[in-house]
């Protein structure tokens, strides 16, 4: 059971410009970028970045997740986490990368864990 990397989740109106002005910033290329149409989204990281595009109504329900964990394992999180008091809200379901669960954890934090099928 690890975390192979944190991303901090940001919520913009144009995946574009946004991926262009944290690329500059990290001085990196997009790793990732793939369009999420079962929930209206648009997604994207470049290094430690997780960029959300979409119309402000798609994007409600995931605004309140604070970060995203890869992980390498969904299933022994899920036993972890319940163990530990944490509440499942979403998932585990399968998304364009992998599978997800979105989950709130005994101290209120909202955070998104992702394994990737590739």
């Amino acid at each position: 059971m690890k975390v192979l990397q944190t991303l901090v989740r940001i919520y913009v109106d144009n995946l574009d410009s946004a991926l262009a002005f944290y690329g500059n910033l990290l001085d990196v290329k997009c790793d990732l970028r793939f369009s999420y149409s079962e929930v209206g989204l648009e997604l994207a990281s470049v290094g430690q970045f997780l960029l959300l595009a979409g119309s402000e109504e798609n994007l409600k329900l995931f605004r309140e997740t604070q970060a995203t964990l890869i992980v390498d394992s969904l299933d022994e999180f899920k036993k972890f986490l319940e163990l530990n008091g944490a509440k499942i809200i979403r998932g585990p379901k399968i998304v364009p990368t992998g599978s997800n669960m979105t989950v709130a954890h005994s101290d209120g934090s909202i955070i998104e864990y992702v394994q990737h099928n590739y």
